[in-house]
């Protein structure tokens, strides 16, 4: 590959985790989503859960219904953990194909989680069969006691529950996803096979000053927080490393304009209108393009045991600026990059 090439043709990729939310905001994230993912990993974390077979389903169905005609797109769907779940239920979906993975995040740990488990120990039935049928789990890993510093919470999570997990189910496959810290990254590349972890596009391209980078900026705020310096550039050598246990996920959560700005702002990023472009910048800027294609079209899916993507995607070297705010009807989401000139666009995918 020449040192600046003006086009770059890769396997389509897929977004390993992934909020699409519901109704309206739906029709508005899947449809921006699919013009640069073939697939994504969906997060349950909707008002109710996505706990069963059923309301599985039915969210998918209603994804593929929000589509434009002719747009190829597969969500992959999760289960949302709590501490009351049925193993039964859970082998069910998995046996169907309508569960890929099922999701862990610690009640209270973030958006749309006050559902979610309280204290690992009481799911041990159901990671107890997940390892037995390799089904996946997919953790928020952060703790939530606020004697814990916000910063220092994923940190803890991998000594106090993630360590303990993986010493008593050997087996399971656990995806760490959106990782943010050096310890994250330590942490699963000392770990054993059945380990790997999401990155996403935002925790590599932005710090904690971000956040207050002339003025509290609440579109830069995201759980997990965005940590140092130092730990961006941890994350970005793990990105382009080459080392297939950590691969693309953008976590992108789109909130309304309004509801980020508000006194008690919502966290989350939505990269996906310029998801693509952005990891390729970092990759760009890191003198990694020719590894790129491998962290977004190839790692994910070998991990999960499913067929790598048959179609390509390219992305050209040339300007654009990212629209300030993203809207349909009356709806108003404000992108990840929003006012910035990025170097590269992804041509839309059929």
């Amino acid at each position: 590959m020449t040192a600046n090439p003006a086009a770059l043709t890769i396997r389509e990729p897929d977004d390993w985790h992934l909020h699409l939310r519901d109704d309206a905001m739906l029709a508005l994230a899947a449809d921006i989503t699919a013009r640069q993912f073939a697939r994504a990993i969906v997060m349950p974390n909707l008002l109710p859960p996505v706990t069963t077979v059923a309301a599985a389903e039915a969210y998918r169905d209603r994804i593929l219904a929000a589509l434009p005609q002719g747009r190829r797109f597969t969500p992959l769907m999760t289960a949302y953990l709590t501490d009351e779940i049925d193993p039964d239920e859970i082998e069910t979906g998995f046996e169907k194909d309508v569960f890929t993975a099922c999701k862990l995040y610690p009640a209270g740990a973030t958006t749309n989680s006050a559902s979610g488990v309280t204290d690992v120990a009481r799911i041990y039935r159901v990671l107890e069969r997940m390892e037995k049928i390799g089904m996946p789990l997919l953790v928020h890993g952060e703790v939530v006691s606020p004697d814990i510093d916000i910063f220092d919470r994923e940190a803890v999570f991998l000594e106090t529950v993630l360590t303990p997990v993986l010493r008593d189910f050997p087996a399971l496959k656990v995806v760490l996803e959106h990782i943010t810290t050096a310890d994250s990254v330590q942490f699963v590349q000392d770990a054993g096979p059945t380990l790997a972890a999401t990155i996403t596009a935002h925790h590599l391209r932005i710090d904690r000053n971000a956040l207050f980078e002339g003025g509290l900026r609440p579109h830069a705020y995201c759980l997990p927080v965005a940590k140092r310096r130092r730990h961006r550039t941890a994350l970005r050598q793990a990105a382009i490393s080459g080392n297939p246990k950590f691969f693309l996920g953008t976590d992108s959560a789109p909130h309304l304009k309004h509801d980020k700005e508000s006194a008690c702002g919502c966290a989350g990023i939505f990269s996906a209108p310029v998801a693509l472009e952005s990891y390729t910048l970092t990759f760009d800027e890191e003198g990694a393009l020719d590894r790129l294609e491998a962290f977004a079209s190839e790692f994910g899916p070998r991990f999960y045991g499913l067929p790598l993507n048959e179609g390509t995607i390219t992305l050209h070297r040339e300007s654009q600026t990212v629209p300030e705010i993203v809207t349909q009807g009356d709806l108003a989401v404000v992108p990840f990059h929003a006012g910035e000139t990025l170097g590269w666009r992804a041509a839309e995918r059929g």
